[in-house]
């Protein structure tokens, strides 16, 4: 038998973890994984804006983006690991110890006395909302009809703009009023009552398995060539040129190693494991191969922006953490507002085609790609301004502008981000649903991670090409804040130039790749929401449940017809 043919046979062995729920349950318990997953957003966000702060206040400012860059490395090593995870163990199992993780990270993150503390600390909470973040998706689509998964997705969606939004509101305002460690303080506890919570209210339809045969499931395996292989390549282009000399033996030994436990990788899920934590069968479909690549480069250029675009506020525009936060919210807020309205058109269209095309259109546009259209109103007033676009900003660009341009941008995201998950599970057999989730968040994360650590070489490479060479100990780091005291107006006007220069060049390094994700559409057609034999499952699943349904209410019209029965007859005859 072959290895592919011999996966799909332990496949079929993986319990249906299918757990369709009546409404009123089914709105209980999605409140509860929405409130969970909002909290991972605005924990893993919030830090973007008190960066600088944090820098400071830890005497880190040559090191300060690894707090940054170590959330999304754990983040991204662990998160191609849960829905296989999930898939031995159980859905609610697996979640409760992320959550639980979570909360103990964050506390960690709000005692760290140092940056390489903070950066391990920041780590561990990283590791735990990938897995927060996978499952929660993985769960909604258990619980729910494939007629209402797009509107569940899309209000996940919603949560992440309304995450994004609080998260960077609430850290400032602890930043700017008490201590960014507040913020932490805040998170632990919301993670933990979250968890308490989740334990009584989410469903379980894992039964007793022998443990032995549980454990021998794990692509032990992959699971160590796949962590090395992440590990050794995000490390090195994560501080290559700042921390590190590129031709360094430290960085080029680790990239070889990277290569070789990636080969080993590829061998492993290709010959070697009985149930891979990324089954290679996955890219055969065109479809998914190119959705996932499409997620790698979106993921690249969201977490990219969304990092960087404070980091011009405060240093160019000169706004305070709080100022800044409130420039990013008709980013996020449209974002939050396109999910939940994508989710209900496509639940209640049955596609999703379009709305993935709008999507990396309207995304492309406010990238790059304004000047090219014709200047009718919203562009017509861009243009008076000289900023049509995330790669036209300037020092004097008008915060209108700025609204207009991120709230574009967040259409654009609305219409990406779970829709494209939809758009998987339509192109995936049932039996790798979990694994299919966890693999296109592990892609996105790591696109993230490395649009971040490329976003950071970018932005040094200007400071350091831009600035006389007496003021670049001013700039150690792309996300501390210079200080002006003391400094002639000659030496301002180079700091702030300089920064208007690496950011402008940061967002130009976006635009191409929101390009390929927009040629990639023309390769995935839109074959509706379910797969026929999730059709023909799921008829047979609610035709069950509704015959229990039904024999419930006989047996309970039986029994009240016996108890009226004796009632009457153990009444006392009248004298």
């Amino acid at each position: 038998m072959s290895p592919s043919n011999q996966q799909k046979q332990v496949e079929k062995t993986l319990v249906d973890q299918t757990n369709l729920l009546p409404r009123a349950r089914l709105i209980i318990v999605f409140g509860t994984l929405a409130f969970a997953f909002l909290i991972t957003y605005a924990d893993q966000n919030g830090i973007a804006v008190i960066l600088p702060t944090m820098a400071r206040d830890l005497n880190a400012q040559d090191t300060i983006s690894w707090a940054g860059t170590s959330s999304f490395v754990g983040n991204t090593v662990f998160q191609v690991l849960y829905g296989r995870l999930s898939d031995i163990f159980g859905r609610k199992v697996v979640y409760l110890s992320a959550l639980i993780l979570l909360a103990v990270g964050d506390i960690l993150c709000a005692t760290a006395k140092n940056g390489p503390s903070l950066y391990i600390f920041r780590a561990l909470a990283g590791i735990a909302m990938g897995g927060v973040n996978s499952l929660t998706m993985i769960i909604v689509s258990d619980i729910v009809t494939l007629q209402q998964r797009g509107y569940y997705q899309g209000l996940l969606g919603g949560c992440i703009g309304l995450g994004n939004i609080i998260g960077p509101f609430v850290s400032a305002a602890f930043a700017e009023t008490s201590s960014w460690r507040n913020f932490f303080y805040l998170l632990g506890p919301l993670a933990a009552a979250s968890a308490v919570i989740s334990f009584f209210l989410v469903p379980s339809s894992m039964p007793p398995r022998n443990r032995k045969e549980t454990f021998s499931m794990i692509d032990y395996y992959g699971i160590v060539t796949g962590s090395i292989a992440i590990v050794f390549f995000l490390v090195p282009i994560s501080g290559g040129g700042s921390y590190f000399n590129w031709t360094s033996p430290m960085v080029i030994s680790m990239l070889a190693i990277s290569a070789v436990a990636f080969a080993a990788f590829l061998f492993v899920e290709w010959r070697v494991s009985r149930l891979p934590v990324m089954p290679l069968s996955m890219f055969k479909t065109p479809a998914v191969s190119v959705i996932l690549v499409q997620n790698f480069l979106f993921g690249f250029a969201y977490y990219a922006a969304l990092y960087y675009l404070p980091i011009y506020f405060q240093n160019v525009l000169g706004y305070s953490p709080i100022g800044a936060s409130g420039l990013l919210v008709p980013f996020v807020a449209v974002q939050m507002i396109f999910s939940v309205g994508s989710g209900l058109y496509i639940s209640k269209s049955g596609r999703y085609g379009e709305v993935i095309w709008s999507g990396f259109l309207l995304w492309t546009l406010s990238v790059f790609l304004f000047p090219l259209t014709p200047p009718y109103i919203v562009f017509w007033l861009a243009n008076q301004s000289g900023a049509v676009s995330m790669c036209f900003f300037s020092r004097t660009t008008d915060p209108a502008i700025i609204g207009i341009v991120g709230a574009i941008t967040g259409a654009g995201v609305g219409n990406v981000f779970q829709p494209c998950l939809i758009a998987l599970q339509a192109h995936s057999p049932k039996a790798q649903r979990a694994v299919v989730i966890s693999n296109r968040n592990f892609l996105r994360s790591l696109g993230g991670a490395v649009g971040l650590a490329v976003s950071a070489q970018v932005m040094q490479s200007s400071l350091r090409n831009s600035l006389p060479s007496h003021l670049r100990s001013l700039v150690s780091s792309s996300y501390s804040i210079p200080s002006f005291n003391n400094l002639p107006s000659a030496d301002i006007e180079a700091l702030l130039n300089a920064y208007m220069t690496g950011s402008h060049n940061v967002f130009l390094v976006l635009a191409p790749f929101m390009g390929l994700c927009l040629l990639g559409c023309f390769l995935v057609k839109d074959r509706g929401l379910a797969r026929k034999e999730e059709v023909k499952e799921e008829k047979q699943v609610s035709a069950q449940t509704e015959g229990s349904v039904k024999k419930d209410e006989s047996v309970q019209a039986g029994e009240q017809s016996i108890m009226q029965k004796h009632d009457v007859e153990t009444l006392p005859s009248k004298a």
